[in-house]
């Protein structure tokens, strides 16, 4: 077997040299990532995401995460304006807008972005009341990332937003406002039952006259029907004997009656009335004429009676 030449495997070992030196220069950005490219520890450029080779040894590519992060702010200690110390805790979200800024312009971002929300925290809450802090976690978000935005501008970040995840005040506050809050809510419940009681009084109030009053129209409008039909009657009753007077009288003129038959009939309507049960009566015509006339009609029935005599041969008498 023959020796390997020298020169080939001294070949061999620069080729594989080169192979390693060429592969440690390949880099991949990936795609939420910008490459900035240092030469001789100076910044000379950024790259997008993609395949990058840089030369070894003398340039190097640091990669910068482009997306959204979330920052911890540790709980502390706040003293709000009533002198009440309260723990308070939030998170910052922040996404980068330069990473040359923000790889150069800082050293640590995450400590000093929360040092700096840490001491901003105390100056807002500082300036409310613990009332107000407790419900307007709004108003100090609002506060908090529009200084934090302001602030982190020159390290190539942007400040999405701030929120506040516990105000914890004392123990011996919280039991205080527990019960605050308990006889708060008994008042309402007084105040709420007794303006129940006082809406259904009025209600039923309410319920009783309108019942009242519409029994007294009920009541009126019968009254009203009756007194309708009374007098409905009462014209039919006065029509039907109207009709009657008129077809008697009409009929008595057309049988042209004597004075004889009319004597007659008187007489006998006052042997109605005297048949009557009372003491006494009053005769609503002309009582010498009727007398007359009956004195007239005893003198014919005499005269008829002596000419039936005479016709049956007595005399006349003496």
């Amino acid at each position: 077997m023959d020796s390997i030449n020298p020169g080939v495997i001294l070949l061999a070992i620069i080729a594989l040299a080169i192979f390693v030196i060429a592969a440690k220069g390949l880099r991949i950005v990936r795609p939420f990532e910008q490459g900035l490219i240092e030469f001789l520890g100076k910044y000379r450029m950024t790259v997008d995401p993609g395949l990058r080779f840089v030369i070894p040894f003398v340039q190097r590519i640091l990669k910068v995460d482009m997306r959204e992060q979330v920052v911890d702010v540790p709980p502390q200690e706040v003293i709000t304006k009533d002198n009440v110390a309260v723990t308070v805790d939030a998170v910052i979200y922040y996404e980068p807008t330069d990473p040359v800024k923000l790889k150069y312009a800082v050293g640590n971002f995450i400590i000093a972005v929360t040092k700096l929300a840490q001491t901003n925290l105390r100056n807002v809450i500082g300036d409310l009341q613990l009332d107000d802090a407790l419900v307007s976690r709004e108003v100090i978000n609002s506060k908090l990332r529009q200084i934090l935005d302001d602030a982190t501008d020159k390290w190539g970040t942007r400040v999405v937003r701030v929120e506040i995840q516990r105000i914890e005040p004392p123990a011996d506050v919280t039991q205080a406002m527990h019960r605050q809050m308990k006889a708060e809510r008994d008042r309402r419940a007084v105040v709420t039952e007794a303006e129940g009681e006082k809406t259904a009084a009025i209600l039923q109030a309410e319920g009783v006259k309108q019942s009242q009053i519409l029994r007294a129209e009920g009541e009126a409008e019968a009254i009203k029907r009756v007194a309708d039909a009374d007098k409905y009657q009462k014209l039919t009753v006065a029509e039907g004997e109207g009709q009657a007077i008129e077809r008697v009288f009409l009929a008595i003129h057309n049988g042209d009656p004597t004075d004889d038959l009319i004597a007659i009939k008187y007489l006998e309507a006052l042997q109605g009335v005297a048949n009557g049960q009372a003491t006494k009566i009053f005769l609503p015509l002309d009582t010498s004429g009727v007398l007359g006339a009956v004195a007239a009609m005893g003198e014919m029935f005499r005269e008829r009676s002596d000419a039936a005599a005479v016709s049956d041969g007595a005399g006349p008498p003496e």
